[in-house]
């Protein structure tokens, strides 16, 4: 319902009245409607659009200081910003959403468009990478599965893999760490100092929190604009009333059902999608990859253009998934985000509304590879991988620890017992 303090925030069939069904009547079918399927024909559908964001004054491999030319250069710690270790200068990366217009445009996109890196991985682009020192001509290795800096043995002079090779190695953005290790090991301390009693025996004899890695994960950035119809029955009830006597009462009500049909259109600006295939299973039986999604959001506006100096002395993990393998997850995300966009105007159905029928169309979408910060401590107990993680931007901690069954079974009885105890010496007060 719409009235003219609460205006619809919807259009399309069924607002701002929705009506009772009738015979045969199934309101709007989203598979068949106006808004076609999001999945077209190979043969129908355009050809991605690149977005250029390679790094051009990196591609020698090595980053060097604007005064000076040193390469030793670092992440001055808690800021965004680099700093020479031979000079001591200080500049700030360059923002990719002002470098590349990424933070504008969303109501107007069109087709898929695809930054450098993010483009499809070539299986047979090696991860090794050899670059020839211009100080003294060796040559230095790189394994970009988890790397992305080196120095040279001869020299000293430091590398970093800055071209956007098409092994996945390399993104496009990178958000740095402001989160500084000490501060890390003390919130995870902390995390588990909270759940200790309950903790495995080995897990805390085990537990050093001085471990914990910075890593970098790979993730795609998306924007994107869609529309999305739903429709479903909602409820609103009538009546209510009980039937039967003591134990054996049944509680029954009375409703009007309604066809229930939405349609919305919107636009998403930076939605964070797993781009490592390992992180995105989210398999609770094996792993606690789900922990990573509980310290989100990232601050995704202040991330800046590629530059292998902000990973040193951190860990990487390497894109392995390409946009076709990862766009049945944005649909996903997508049809979560219309069903959140219409929550506002079923209200007045008490008993709720089933969705039945759901379709989407995206009409464009903007994808960036970046790496977002995370410090990382692990544990496997034998049978799973558990994780505790802390936002290396905001310093957000969860994660899983590994329990004793007994414990937990032993407390709950004991409060079960303690409950029961004092209704009885309740109702013994009350008698």
């Amino acid at each position: 319902m719409s009235d003219a303090n609460n205006p619809p925030k919807f259009t399309g069939p069924g607002s701002p009245r929705d009506v009772p069904p009738q015979p045969g009547d199934h309101g709007i079918d989203p598979y068949n409607s106006a808004v076609p399927a999001p999945i077209r024909e190979e043969l129908l559908k355009p050809d991605p659009v690149a977005l250029e964001t390679s790094a051009k004054e990196l591609k020698d491999g090595t980053n060097q200081c604007p005064q000076c030319g040193a390469t030793d250069i670092r992440q001055k710690p808690g800021t965004d910003l680099l700093i020479c270790a031979f000079c001591r200068h200080e500049w700030q990366g360059q923002r990719v959403e002002e470098e590349f217009g990424l933070g504008e445009g969303q109501d107007q996109l069109e087709g898929t468009i695809i930054a450098s890196g993010a483009r499809d991985i070539a299986a047979d682009e090696a991860v090794l990478r050899t670059f020839k020192c211009n100080c003294c001509g060796a040559e230095v290795t790189i394994n970009t599965e988890s790397e992305m800096t080196a120095r040279c043995h001869w020299c000293r002079n430091v590398f970093g893999v800055n071209q956007q090779v098409a092994n996945g190695a390399v993104p496009d953005a990178v958000l740095p760490f402001h989160i500084k290790k000490d501060d890390a090991i003390a919130r995870i301390r902390q995390f588990v100092d909270k759940r200790r009693f309950f903790a495995l025996k080995a897990f805390k004899e085990e537990f050093t929190p001085e471990n914990v890695i910075p890593v970098y994960l790979p993730y795609m950035i998306v924007d994107g604009k869609a529309s999305a119809v739903v429709a479903g029955k909602g409820e609103i009830e009538t009546r209510r009333y009980t039937r039967g006597e003591g134990n054996s009462k049944t509680t029954y009500y009375d409703a009007d059902v309604y066809q229930v049909d939405r349609q919305v259109d919107f636009t998403v600006d930076d939605l964070p999608l797993e781009s490592s295939s390992e992180r995105a299973n989210l398999n609770t039986n094996t792993n606690t990859n789900n922990i990573i999604n509980t310290i989100q959001p990232f601050d995704t506006k202040n991330a800046v253009k590629w530059n292998a100096s902000y990973l040193r002395g951190c860990s990487s993990e390497k894109r392995d998934l390409d946009v076709e393998n990862m766009k049945p997850r944005l649909v996903d995300q997508l049809l979560s985000i219309a069903r959140a966009r219409v929550e506002g105007s079923v209200n007045r159905y008490g008993r709720g509304v089933r969705w039945e029928k759901e379709g989407l169309k995206v009409h464009g979408s903007r994808w960036v590879s970046m790496f977002l910060p995370v410090w990382l401590y692990s544990y496997w107990d034998g049978n799973m991988l558990h994780y505790i993680a802390v936002n290396g931007r905001t310093g957000e901690t969860m994660g899983s620890v590994p329990i004793q069954q007994w414990k937990l079974i032993l407390v709950s009885l004991t409060a079960g017992t303690f409950l029961e105890g004092l209704v009885i010496w309740g109702m013994v007060v009350s008698s």
